[in-house]
Formats: C-alpha cells, structure tokens, sequence
C-alpha cells in the first residue's frame, strides 16, 4: 500500500514539474487552488472514512454503547465537512 502512495505522490510531483512551465502565472494560481480543493475533499473523506470504521468496529465490539459511539460519529463526521466545505472554498477563492 505505501509503495502504491509513494508511487501516486511521484506521479503528482512530476506531472506538476512538467508541467509549471507551459502554464502561465494566471492558470497555475488557478491550477493550485483547484489542486487544493481535491486535496482537502480527499484528505475529509479517508478522514470520515477511518472514523467510520473504527466506529463500526467499536459498536460491533460493545454494542451496548452503540448509541453514544453512533451520536459522536456523526458530530466528528458534520464537523468535518463543515471544514472540508470552509477549506475548499477558501482555496477557489485563491485566484
């Protein structure tokens, strides 16, 4: 899995390397903002993601406390949009 990551990290730096020089400043400001916004939606998402199954994961293991693990999930998870939608907003107004 990490070789996977490196391998897509490696990827993203040389297209971007390659490709800094035929864009002009406007369209690589513009670039970066929206490279941002992808970054951020998912960064949210493995976030909520890894919430989610260690929540499932808990109240299969006490299902007594299912409705307390549940109520926090879905506080970590709004709290979490709300600033992933606060993030990519800042970064499309980067222009």
């Amino acid at each position: 899995m990490k070789n996977w990551i490196r391998f897509v990290v490696t990827l993203i730096a040389v297209t971007l390397v390659c490709s800094a020089p035929a864009m002009a400043a406007d369209a690589l400001i513009s670039f970066s903002g929206a490279f941002g916004a992808g970054l951020v939606v998912v960064g949210a998402a493995l976030g909520i993601g890894k919430i989610g199954a260690a929540a499932v994961e808990s109240m299969a293991r006490q299902p007594e406390v299912a409705p307390t693990i549940q109520l926090s999930l879905i506080i970590a998870a709004a709290l979490i949009e709300g600033f992933t939608l606060f993030a990519v907003f800042v970064c499309m107004q980067a222009k």
